[in-house]
């Protein structure tokens, strides 16, 4: 990815060289995305149909929480909007106001997106300007391996050289300290002005090299290990990736054209390799396709992303599990943030710096809406669940995060905070979808009439099922835009 965008971006300014070895693997497994995926890929004018030909990819929706509210409970975190605006107040203050009267469904039922999510539609939706209905955004499930593939042909056509060989050593600058050079196995060495980290949970520049050191965020997020294993694709062809409870974890159910990506994310301390691997081999929906793969981790974050003149991009630079499908989506923005802090001559320590603070907000504001998830669960009776709920009463939490759960349960209120990536809506579907119910609503909801407001609510549901009974099925817009599903891969 960051050679593909350099390719497209900073051309003919720098000389891009790509250094990778086919003998050291990759974690391969991040197969969900959410909307921004959109932006980058349109950004290097990749076109939307071919992409999903070549990663044999799937839309998405938003995703199903099963288990985490409670043993049988279920909702959606759809993408977009919740309901719509009235006024000057969000959605939610109108449904709190409904649902306390008798007058509103479950909020899920006034989110485009899940609605279409229960129904296993899709459709690219256009809106006329001016349009009462909101659009319907979307991201995909693609095979990740397929996915680097194509980068790799997109980069090399675009001028990147592409060396094949293991890193072994480093030559540093005597008087700064700067990374001068790589050393390869074979004996070549690479010399460069910037050097880009991508070298996974190792970060072998970054961390090893510059000794940048990593900041341990498993007090808060507990597992540290994940299975995955692909099966045989699963019928229906579901618009959204599926996250399941577990006692001691959560299993992910992500569809593609030729295949369904299984995982086990678990606490080893609770739960052995042995039994995590049979509970997810023993629930899934097809024939299993290959040997299951262990990745080991730990959640966290380097305690700098740019260090003199290396910068790390994705697992190099920190890790959090992909529940809510962040992984991708935080590589893309550093990448982002990258082109537009690009030096020209020396690097300097104010840019180092405002990159490091803008990097670390939005990670940190990622991992607490991920928390949130644990925080909130209704699984009583499960060691694992027991603890993580206890953790908002003994105090323990991120301080932003106990404020926005303690602001939520007395008003309804949430203040979302610069760029941070999860919006108001996301917020409270997964407050409202886990139990977290405010107190109060906001005073103005109470102006409208409960007529008037049973009517709103309604209108707002009804115009969404209409809109949905519109579509097609996801497996039959795949087909129509892709083709003939591809064969196991």
């Amino acid at each position: 990815m960051t050679a593909a965008a350099l390719a497209r971006l900073a051309s003919p300014h720098w000389q891009v060289t790509l250094i990778e070895s086919e003998e050291i693997g990759t974690v391969g497994v991040g197969e969900a995305t959410i909307p921004m995926v959109r932006l980058f890929n349109q950004t290097l004018g990749i076109d939307e149909a071919q992409f999903l030909r070549e990663t044999h990819g799937t839309w998405k929706l938003g995703i199903a929480f099963e288990g985490w509210g409670g043993f049988d409970d279920r909702y959606i975190h759809g993408f977009g909007l919740t309901g719509r605006s009235l006024g000057v107040l969000p959605f939610h203050h109108y449904w709190l106001r409904g649902r306390a009267h008798g007058l509103a469904g479950p909020l899920g039922e006034y989110v485009l997106n899940a609605v279409a999510s229960d129904a296993n539609k899709f459709a690219h939706i256009d809106r006329p300007q001016g349009s009462a209905l909101p659009p319907m955004p979307y991201a995909y499930h693609f095979d990740a391996s397929l996915y680097a593939a194509f980068l790799r042909r997109y980069a090399e056509g675009r001028g990147v050289r592409r060396i094949e060989g293991r890193i072994v050593g480093f030559d540093r600058d005597v008087l700064n300290g700067n990374l001068a050079a790589l050393r390869l196995e074979r004996g070549d060495v690479i010399d460069g002005d910037l050097f880009v980290d991508c070298s996974g949970f190792r970060s072998l520049l970054l961390g090893q090299e510059m000794g940048v050191g990593y900041v341990d965020w498993s007090q808060w997020l507990k597992c540290d290990r994940a299975v995955a294993v692909p099966c045989d694709r699963a019928e229906p062809l579901v618009p959204y990736t599926r996250s399941i409870a577990q006692p001691a974890g959560w299993c992910w159910r992500i569809p593609l054209q030729h295949r369904t990506g299984n995982g086990h994310v678990f606490c080893s301390d609770l739960m052995s390799e042995d039994e995590a691997t049979a509970r997810l081999i023993g629930r899934l929906d097809g024939e299993q396709l290959a040997d299951p793969r262990t990745i080991r981790f730990k959640a966290g974050r380097r305690e700098k992303f740019w260090e003199r003149n290396v910068v790390a991009i994705g697992l190099s630079s920190g890790f959090i599990e992909p529940l809510e499908s962040t992984s991708i989506h935080l590589i893309q923005t550093a990448i982002s943030r990258l082109v537009d802090f690009m030096p020209n001559g020396p690097v300097q320590d104010a840019d180092r710096d405002a990159y490091n603070r803008i990097a670390a907000f939005e990670i940190e504001r990622i991992r607490d809406f991920v928390i949130l998830h644990y925080v909130a669960n209704g699984r009583h009776g499960e060691p694992f669940w027991d603890s993580l709920r206890q953790m908002e009463a003994a105090g323990q939490l991120p301080d932003a995060l106990g404020e926005r759960l303690a602001m939520f349960r007395a008003s309804g209120r949430i203040v979302r905070e610069h760029d941070e990536l999860f919006d108001v809506p996301g917020w409270v579907q997964v407050m409202i979808g886990q139990g977290v119910v405010p107190a109060r609503w906001h005073p103005l909801a109470d102006q409208v009439a409960p007529e008037s407001l049973k009517a709103f609510l309604d209108t707002v549901r009804g115009a969404y099922e209409k809109d949905v009974a519109r579509m097609p099925s996801h497996a039959e817009y795949v087909s129509h835009v892709c083709g003939q599903v591809p064969a196991h891969a």
